[in-house]
């Protein structure tokens, strides 16, 4: 399987690579000619072309949704964070819901498509050496989500987990959203077998292990205190890793 995996996954990396290069300048275009609902389906189309490209990999993507994402209110996808794969399906799957990333701010330069959507396309950019710049930051992108009803993705473990085990559920991005978004509501999600897909290192890239994302019961914001809303959707997410 090693050996394959060496043979498939430069093919997948060049593929992964051209659509964020082919994309980049139709995000311009789009976003420029016909502004950001343009933007916005174009970001769809590309997060479905790379959720397809991992297919090179033997890796499907699987949305398993039980629940109705409420309408006409913002809503806030808390999920764990296992790969940088995580990303695109979110993206594509939950794009009715305009969905818009708290990131860290050194992914707004130097990635073909990424880093152009995420300082045009309405995510949050955070400076984790400048608490002020980020609480700052937050406060902007919480009243926008609740102003556009939009969905914001954030990954409350700051960063990702190498082995899929779950990180403690920073508080702060988390309260912020929330404290502007009372009517909205938060959507649990968990992650399951994206770490695999870098369980050799960087390279190769691990073969055939299907990832799931699971949606949870939506919470309203405004019907439990912020700790104890924090600690139903921490325990959701982290009972479904397997």
């Amino acid at each position: 399987m090693k050996i394959l995996s060496y043979i498939l996954s430069p093919i997948f990396v060049l593929v992964f690579f051209l659509f964020l290069i082919i994309f980049h300048p139709l995000q311009w275009l789009s976003l420029n000619l016909f502004g950001h609902k343009a933007h916005a389906r174009m970001v769809a189309a590309l997060n479905f072309c790379l959720v397809k490209s991992m297919l090179i990999i033997g890796v499907p993507i699987r949305l398993i949704n039980k629940y109705k994402i409420p309408e006409n209110t913002s809503v806030i996808f808390v999920s764990n964070h296992q790969s940088t794969f995580d990303i695109p399906p979110i993206g594509w799957f939950f794009r009715k819901q305009h969905p818009k990333f708290v990131a860290k701010i050194e992914l707004g330069k130097g990635i073909p498509s990424v880093s152009f959507n995420l300082r045009n396309g309405g995510a949050a950019l955070i400076n984790r050496k400048d608490p002020k710049q980020a609480i700052s930051e937050l406060v902007r992108f919480s009243k926008k989500i609740h102003e556009e009803k939009w969905g914001a993705i954030i990954f409350p473990e700051g960063t990702r987990s190498r082995n899929g085990e779950p990180k403690k559920f920073a508080i702060n991005g988390l309260k912020v959203i929330t404290k502007y978004n009372k009517e909205g509501y938060i959507v649990p999600l968990t992650i399951n077998n994206s770490w695999k897909v870098f369980k050799y290192g960087k390279f190769p890239l691990g073969l055939g292990s299907p990832i799931t994302i699971t949606t949870h019961e939506p919470i309203k914001i405004s019907s439990l205190p912020f700790e104890e809303l924090l600690e139903k959707t921490e325990k959701v997410i982290k009972e479904h890793i397997k």
